[in-house]
């Protein structure tokens, strides 16, 4: 089989246009990025239509390093749905540089089930990733410019809460001191670097509602404390109509189109083991608007991105999923089980009944959020029939739909099965009510605990007198009617990304607390995750190159 970028360039892609015209856009209210690229404005967004649409999350197993595929799965769903006969738009993430570069070479999906045009949604795409950076980097120059024009009248902070980000996976940057060479060079101080993906403006962007909504949140951010303990915002150095300015064009989303044409929404791109893990609620609403089954996914396992889909996205956007997929692999499933990652290829049934307790898990955690749910298989050429059947008997055993994803290798036709399994059970048996983990007025650790115990099998959390500190300012500025974001690892129930399967009773130490006051959301870190990601031993990049023009080492 070809590769993806073989595939991709091999697809002769319609015009962005024709697309929109085929998704009912008016193609005179959308702004072409080239012929095949657009932005749509948000005020095509209509509530009514919104309310109408079947909105349906993908999600998944724990990752491992044989890989899930979810947003394959997510993309295929689309293409199925449509070879049904249904008006199916998918709402994805923009994928970072920094994985890109690193390990994973591309996030567009694969094989016949791909986003296009693949290249520029891999690399530069319309650029709202460099305005983000911008805009982060910005406040951080105008942070330092005040507090060097301001300190001959006496004016300083006692505590710099706001660091600088860049969509490059540096650990050379985590940690470092500016200033330095002398007065004219600014003030000398302790600084770092996150990754671009983890910036509160990348997560203001995918939660506001509008441009007027965006600028208030910016106005919000909290950048530090001056020594009589007073909180010090974008507000008081009187720059957001700036900010807002460098992000007038990123928070419209990016329409592009399936390897079969269909539309699809790619906006936003905030990593869920480090942030919230959901496209923008306006690409979200955006597919809603014109599509009648609207698919999205949340990064990583249903620990991380789906839980905060839920608990973060849907609580404040108002948004009622229909349905939830999950996706689940054999390879997957069998390292979860213990079976040794070079043997993950071959037939082994033990451990793949014991790597199912991950996906049922899982599942007890989706319906804890009312949710109706379904597994995706999504098959690899090595998987059995046997293998195949030990999963479906599981899921009719537990009452779970199960449908095998091909989209892959054979496109939309590949997915009709799930795509029909999907229809079916929305009509049959829709969702109740979607149920929430914590409530608005709970405390903020009794909010991480009910993650921390409910979502992951935590016996006890615990803070580090840092996260304490934080978590008493957050009492004494009275937000904490937050939602929680919790930034751990993605390839474990609990903090240690060796424990497979389902880590239980075990202790979650939280590092530290983060206040997204822009964002309005508590991010509390736990164990040893890095917001400022390293590279592998040979990152991907050493495979990117152009070839007769032609960009090579994208998958």
């Amino acid at each position: 089989m070809k590769t993806d970028i073989e595939i991709a360039r091999s697809i002769e892609l319609h015009k962005i246009k024709k697309v929109a015209t085929e998704a009912g856009i008016p193609v005179e209210a959308i702004e072409n990025y080239g012929r095949y690229i657009a932005k749509v404005p948000e005020y095509l967004i209509d509530e009514e239509r919104v309310k109408k649409s079947n909105l349906i999350l993908v999600t998944a197993i724990t990752p491992t390093k044989a890989g899930i595929g979810k947003t394959t799965v997510s993309i295929g769903l689309t293409l199925g749905l449509n070879k049904i006969g249904k008006k199916a738009i998918v709402a994805l993430r923009e994928p970072s540089l920094g994985p890109c570069f690193g390990m994973k070479g591309g996030a567009a999906g694969g094989g016949y089930a791909q986003v296009l045009p693949m290249e520029n949604i891999n690399l530069h795409f319309t650029g709202d990733f460099h305005a983000i950076t911008s805009a982060h980097n910005m406040i951080t120059a105008l942070l330092d410019n005040y507090l060097y024009q301001h300190q001959s009248e006496g004016f300083g902070l006692k505590e710099i809460l706001w660091k600088r980000v860049l969509d490059v996976n540096d650990r050379s940057l985590r940690n470092i001191v500016v200033g330095l060479g002398g007065k004219a060079n600014g003030i000398t101080h302790e600084a770092g670097f996150d990754i671009t993906p983890a910036s509160e403006i990348m997560a203001i962007l995918c939660l506001s509602k509008d441009l007027k909504d965006l600028r208030r949140r910016i106005e919000n951010i909290l950048l530090g404390f001056t020594y009589d303990d007073k909180p010090f915002t974008v507000k008081d150095l009187g720059v957001a109509g700036a900010i807002t300015v460098l992000l007038k064009e990123a928070i419209h989303p990016n329409l592009v189109q399936t390897t079969e044409h269909t539309a699809a929404f790619v906006h936003g791109g905030p990593f869920a083991n480090i942030a919230h893990g959901c496209n923008s609620v306006l690409a979200t609403k955006m597919a809603m608007t014109f599509g009648d089954y609207v698919i999205t996914e949340a990064g990583f396992g249903a620990d991380l991105g789906a839980e905060k889909f839920f608990n973060i996205k849907c609580r404040k956007a108002g948004l009622q999923p229909k349905l939830t997929v999950i996706v689940a692999t054999s390879q997957g499933l069998k390292m979860h089980g213990g079976v040794n990652v070079d043997q993950l290829k071959e037939p082994n049934s033990e451990g793949l009944c014991k790597g199912l307790k991950n996906l049922d898990k899982h599942i007890q955690n989706l319906r804890s959020f009312h949710q109706n749910i379904v597994v995706a298989f999504n098959r690899y050429s090595t998987d059995t029939e046997d293998e195949i059947n030990q999963i479906r008997e599981y899921c009719d055993w537990a009452g779970i739909g199960f449908a095998i994803n091909d989209a892959y290798s054979q496109g939309g036709e590949g997915a009709v099965d799930l795509a029909n399994l999907v229809v079916e059970t929305i009509e049959k048996k829709p969702s109740g009510t979607l149920k929430l983990t914590y409530a608005d007025g709970d405390a903020i650790p009794v909010k991480i605990e009910k993650v921390a115990k409910s979502i992951y099998g935590a016996k006890m959390v615990t803070y580090s007198s840092q996260a304490q500190k934080m978590l008493k300012l957050i009492d004494r500025l009275g937000i904490s009617e937050y939602p929680v974001c919790i930034a751990k690892t993605q390839y474990s129930f609990s903090a240690d990304p060796k424990a497979y399967g389902v880590a239980k009773d075990f202790e979650l130490h939280i590092k530290d607390v983060v206040i997204n006051n822009g964002a309005e959301m508590i991010v509390a870190i736990a164990g040893d995750i890095m917001r400022m990601p390293g590279l592998p031993k040979v990152p991907q990049a050493e495979m990117i190159d152009i070839v007769n023009g032609y960009v090579e080492g994208l998958s």
